[in-house]
C-alpha cells in the first residue's frame, strides 16, 4: 500500500521576506512553479501534503522602533494580500477552529508569526494591535538581544529575560500570543519557561545534543516542555542539523561543504521525541530563511520524504500525524480561549 499523506502544520516559513526584497511585495509568481529560487509556491505546498502555514512577518534587526513597526505591517499586508490572492488555496487562519475549517475545504490555514521582539518596539500596545491583526505567535528574539531577551548568538545582556521580559510574556499569555523561544539563548528559554503560564512553541530549532549550536534546544530545556504543554517544531537550517555543517561554516567555509541529509533532520526529531515525548515535536522547516535546505528536503514540496525517513524507523501513523499537524494545532488551541477573551473584551 502507497504511504500516507501527512498533513504538515510549519511553524515558520519566510517567503514574505522573500517577496518583499526579491519582488517588490508581489505575490503573482508563488501560483506556479516558475520561479527555482524560491522553496515556496503553491504546487510545492500541495506536493508536501500542506494543511496549516506559520507565515513569518520578520523584518531585519536594523529595522529598529517605528520603523520596524512600519515594516512588520508591510509583512503582515503581504500575507493577507497573498491569501487574498489565491483564495482556493489560502484560508488566512487565526484559531484552532480555523485551521480544521481549512482542512474541511482543502485549503491551507494561513497564520501569522512575528519573529523577534524588536518588533514591537518595546511597546505593548503594539503588541496588542499585531495581535488585534491576528498574528498569534512572536518570538521573542531574533539574532539580536533587545531591550527585554537575550538573544541565542547576541550580547549576553540580561542573562536570561529582565523583569521587562516578565511583564512582556505575562501580556503575551493574557491576549493569546504564543510564547516562541526559537532564536533565543538557553537562559531565555529557561526563565520565559519559569515566566509563563501557557504552552510556548519553538517555531523552527533543533537539538543541541545532536548539535551543538547556540540556536538549538539543550535537553533540560527540551525535559521541561511536557509540563508546560508545548511544542518543540523541528527545523531544517543545514548549519543547525549538521555539526560538520556548523563547523564549516565557523571555519570560513573553506572548500566544500558538509552534505546535510533528510536523514540528519530525522535524528534531531527522534532525539526531541526521546526527550520531550513524541506529543511535544513538530516540524518548522525555515524554508525561504536559508539558501539551502538539506538533500531529500529541498523544498516544501519534499516534507513527505522526511515523514517517509521515519517511518521506515518504525514510526506508527498516529506518531507521525502528532509531529505532522496534532501537538502543533493542541498548542495554538490551548492559546486560543485567551486570545478570544482578548478580542471580545477589545482590551
Amino acid at each position: 500500500m502507497d504511504n500516507l499523506i501527512i498533513p504538515v502544520f510549519d511553524g515558520h516559513n519566510d517567503l514574505p521576506w522573500e517577496c518583499r526584497v526579491d519582488r517588490g511585495y508581489s505575490v503573482e509568481d508563488i501560483g506556479q512553479e516558475t520561479c527555482k529560487t524560491l522553496h515556496t509556491d503553491i504546487p510545492k505546498l500541495r506536493r508536501g501534503g500542506y494543511l496549516a502555514q506559520y507565515w513569518s512577518a520578520w523584518v531585519d534587526a536594523d529595522f529598529i522602533g517605528a520603523d520596524a513597526v512600519v515594516a512588520s505591517l508591510e509583512q503582515i499586508d503581504c500575507i493577507y494580500r497573498m491569501c487574498d490572492r489565491y483564495p482556493q488555496t489560502f484560508r488566512f487562519s487565526i484559531t484552532a477552529a480555523d485551521v480544521r475549517e481549512a482542512m474541511r475545504e482543502g485549503r491551507i490555514a494561513s497564520l501569522i508569526g512575528i519573529e523577534g521582539g524588536h518588533q514591537i518596539a518595546n511597546n505593548l500596545a503594539v503588541l496588542r494591535e499585531y495581535a488585534r491583526l491576528g498574528v498569534r505567535y512572536m518570538t521573542l528574539t531574533w539574532n539580536n538581544t533587545n531591550e527585554f531577551a537575550d538573544a541565542a548568538v547576541g550580547e549576553c545582556r540580561w542573562h536570561g529575560i529582565n523583569d521587562r521580559g516578565k511583564e512582556i510574556i505575562h501580556e503575551m499569555n493574557r491576549i493569546g500570543m504564543m510564547v516562541d523561544l526559537s532564536h533565543v539563548s538557553a537562559d531565555t528559554m529557561r526563565d520565559a519557561l519559569d515566566a509563563t503560564d501557557k504552552p510556548v512553541i519553538f517555531s523552527h530549532s533543533s537539538c543541541f545534543a545532536v548539535n551543538p549550536h547556540p540556536r538549538n534546544v539543550p535537553d533540560d530545556v527540551l525535559e521541561r516542555i511536557p509540563e508546560n504543554g508545548g511544542v518543540v517544531m523541528i527545523t531544517a537550517v543545514p548549519v543547525f542539523v549538521s555539526d560538520a555543517r556548523r563547523r564549516w561554516h565557523e571555519n570560513g567555509e573553506q572548500g566544500e561543504p558538509p552534505k546535510v541529509t533528510v536523514q540528519m533532520v530525522a535524528d534531531h526529531i527522534e532525539h526531541a521525541r526521546d526527550i520531550a515525548g513524541v506529543d511535544h515535536v513538530g516540524v518548522g522547516g525555515d524554508f525561504d530563511g536559508t539558501d539551502v535546505m538539506p538533500y531529500g528536503l529541498g523544498n516544501v514540496g519534499e516534507y513527505q520524504n522526511l515523514f517517509n525517513e521515519l517511518r521506515s524507523r518504525g514510526w506508527s501513523e498516529e506518531d507521525l500525524n502528532k509531529l505532522g499537524w496534532r501537538n502543533a494545532l493542541r498548542v495554538l488551541e490551548a492559546n486560543d480561549e485567551a486570545y478570544q477573551e482578548f478580542m471580545d473584551s477589545g482590551k
